[in-house]
């Protein structure tokens, strides 16, 4: 009997979700645009209260990580699991995209994005940023939904910000605030990209006591960033990419203080120059 090969992937047995199990994890994960190879068969993986740091010079592939985790991208070979449960996936190589849009919803509510650039609905106060999603994407009671966002607008310092809109907030109010309407989902893990470049230092500060606050917390956590002090302040996994693939990795005190890797040598001498 032939099988259609762009059917969904029934999930194998030793993939059966677990709360033993990473919250993500990936394997062997290939992405291209076209011809171009921007991930080369990575795998990671962040274990509930884990935050990792990925670093790695622009084109690395860092971001693309990021968005093929959180299902914003599509990848053309390799695995992504969400608690043990395996993206199921429909086609193959570049015409491949997952195949169960209900999973994906499940799992992109679970893994809150907070971007580069803030992303904030311009015609909406800040209480009504952080109250969006889980009123329409996760159908949960206004009330409750206020009580929850005020509470996060407070715990990123911003609480007395809630009726004012994004235009009238510092950079780095509107980060802390773009991550209080992540916290609002009440997700498995956080995925930071970038998430100070944007930011004058002094208001950069704002943003990483948060991130700081948060993995003290022992929140999961995968930050791609180029402040190599965050990452070695935060982290207890370091990923070095190049290139599409991962040179080195290891706790903080490994990549940054036993380097091995050359390529990465030249990285952190670079970002200490710069």
């Amino acid at each position: 009997m032939t099988t259609d090969p762009s059917a969904p992937k029934p999930a194998t047995p030793d993939a059966t979700p677990t709360d033993a199990a990473p919250v993500i994890e990936i394997r062997d994960l290939h992405k291209s645009y076209g011809e171009l190879e921007v991930l080369r068969g990575v795998d990671i993986h962040a274990k509930r209260g884990d935050v990792v740091s990925l670093i790695g010079s622009s084109g690395s592939g860092k971001s693309t990580l990021l968005r093929c985790c959180n299902l914003l991208e599509d990848s053309q070979e390799g695995e992504i699991l969400f608690k043990g449960e395996p993206v199921s996936w429909r086609g193959r190589g570049l015409a491949r995209h997952p195949g169960d849009a209900r999973q994906v919803l499940r799992i992109r509510t679970n893994l809150s994005m907070v971007f580069q650039q803030f992303n904030l609905w311009s015609h909406l106060t800040i209480l009504e940023n952080v109250m969006e999603a889980p009123i329409h994407v996760l159908k949960r009671d206004r009330a409750e939904v206020e009580d929850t966002a005020r509470r996060y607008l407070a715990k990123v310092g911003i609480g007395d910000k809630c009726d004012v809109y994004p235009a009238q907030l510092s950079g780095g109010q509107q980060q802390r605030a773009a991550i209080a309407r992540a916290l609002a989902m009440e997700p498995e893990a956080l995925l930071f990209d970038e998430p100070t470049s944007a930011l004058d230092p002094e208001l950069e500060q704002e943003v990483v006591k948060v991130i700081k606050d948060l993995a003290a917390e022992g929140r999961t956590m995968l930050i791609v960033t180029h402040d190599m002090k965050l990452a070695a302040d935060v982290s207890n996994h370091v990923v070095f990419l190049h290139q599409g693939r991962i040179e080195e990795e290891g706790t903080p005190e490994m990549v940054f203080g036993a380097t091995r890797s050359d390529r990465l040598r030249t990285f952190l001498s670079a970002t200490r120059a710069a």
